[in-house]
């Protein structure tokens, strides 16, 4: 072989050897993240949750809803995540080097129950739209008896069904008591 052909090998070679030395880590196998609760669309009338899993390795980081959660040694995580009312997509994301990292969302809604109004003395109309402006529906009833019809005075609301006060959920149907004479 010719020096002139020789000498391209020898750079392709000598280039060939050239670099750090170290052969790069293999990747290890992905990161493993489950879920135990809450479950998923699940509904609440708490204004926190706790999102409680594992995760593999135990030595992952975990994020819930962007904030560190607590890896135990066995690789068990919780972290308490305040809601907003309404709908809430909660994300939970699990890294470790040299893994592919995992991530999974949940929906959890929360409810927030109103309150029943104090409609003692309304008229009926007023009261229904007291309710309905709450979300609460009016079942509006009548009472005080036949004496009551020959009362002076017109209609009111006498009490309610829930108590005005309760805390109820927002569709809720409210009893309206209404007579002349409570």
């Amino acid at each position: 072989m010719s020096v002139r052909l020789l000498a391209p090998v020898l750079l392709v070679v000598l280039l060939a050897g050239c670099g750090s030395g170290d052969d790069p880590q293999p990747a290890l196998a992905p990161v493993q993240l489950t879920l135990d609760g809450p479950q998923d669309a699940s509904v609440t009338d708490d204004s926190t949750v706790e999102v409680h899993g594992r995760v593999r390795p135990p030595g992952a980081e975990v994020l819930v809803a962007g904030d560190e959660a607590g890896v135990d040694s066995t690789g068990d995580f919780t972290a308490l995540v305040t809601l907003r009312e309404g709908a809430n997509v909660i994300d939970v994301q699990a890294g470790a080097p040299r893994r592919r990292a995992a991530m999974t969302a949940l929906r959890v809604t929360r409810r927030v129950p109103v309150e029943v109004p104090d409609l003692a003395g309304l008229s009926p109309e007023d009261a229904t739209k007291a309710l309905e402006d709450r979300g609460l529906r009016a079942d509006v009833k009548r009472s005080g008896g036949l004496l009551d019809d020959l009362l002076p005075g017109s209609l009111g609301v006498c009490r309610t069904d829930p108590d005005e006060g309760e805390r109820v959920r927002v569709g809720t149907v409210v009893t309206v008591e209404i007579a002349k004479s409570c």
